[in-house]
């Protein structure tokens, strides 16, 4: 009987467990959790870091990050947002109006630092990127998620702020037209970490069943509720 040998680095159980951990317990976090001390150089080095690591369609590494500290330019950060905000309030109605309008969704001011994460395009064919142009941007998603874990790792909350007009962020941070605005994120220590999302907790939404995502073979339309 052959069995193979792996090569590389190996991982415990307690490893895993322990990753486990980090993404069971990470949470969008928003502006009324944030403490205003500024965030250590090493890790914020630690969390660009997670970012880079990331994978990307063809190695193309398609991500570009702009580090946002100045008050100023976080408020006009913050208006774009409230500009965008007052027109996607006006698309619930009833509880959900009202939850809505009660709800804090960012942290631009609160956060001692905001991160533009920007999809680059590449100006040649990309191993990978020829049938499904939209995998460069998946790419840029999956370097947020690291940074995400990581921060959640160090003990750091990062929110993810996406109701913005990403024209406006690009005015607003200089940066060239053909940069595409993938996430803007706000980062900092927080007061409390919730035990589970907080829009899961005020009922916006229930989780979905595992068993109600996975499809065996061939995809199974779901049955519907009587």
């Amino acid at each position: 009987m052959c069995v193979a040998i792996m090569k590389g680095r190996r991982f415990s159980p307690q490893e895993a467990s322990l990753l486990q951990e980090i993404i069971l317990n990470r949470r969008d976090v928003r502006g009324n959790r944030f403490h205003p001390d500024p965030l250590p150089q090493t890790a914020i080095q630690s969390i660009l870091e997670a970012a880079v690591h990331a994978p990307s369609v063809g190695f193309s590494q398609p991500w570009e990050f702009v580090l946002v500290t100045d008050t100023a330019r976080r408020r006009a950060i913050r208006d774009s947002f409230q500009q965008e905000n007052s027109k996607a309030a006006d698309l619930f109605a009833g509880e959900r109006a009202e939850l809505y309008q009660r709800m804090k969704l960012e942290g631009i001011v609160e956060a001692p630092l905001n991160i533009a994460v920007f999809y680059r395009p590449s100006t040649a064919p990309v191993l990978g990127q020829t049938s499904m142009d939209e995998v460069g941007r998946y790419s840029v998603v999956c370097a947020i998620q690291n940074m995400w874990l990581m921060a959640r790792s160090l003990n750091i909350g990062m929110g993810w702020v996406s109701i913005l007009d990403p024209a406006a962020i690009r005015g607003i941070l200089q940066v060239p037209k053909d940069r595409e605005l993938v996430g803007y994120l706000c980062l900092g220590y927080v007061d409390e970490f919730y035990d589970a999302p907080e829009l899961e907790r005020l009922q916006w939404e229930r989780r979905r069943a595992l068993q109600t995502l996975v499809h065996n073979e061939t995809y199974q339309p779901p049955q519907q509720e009587n």
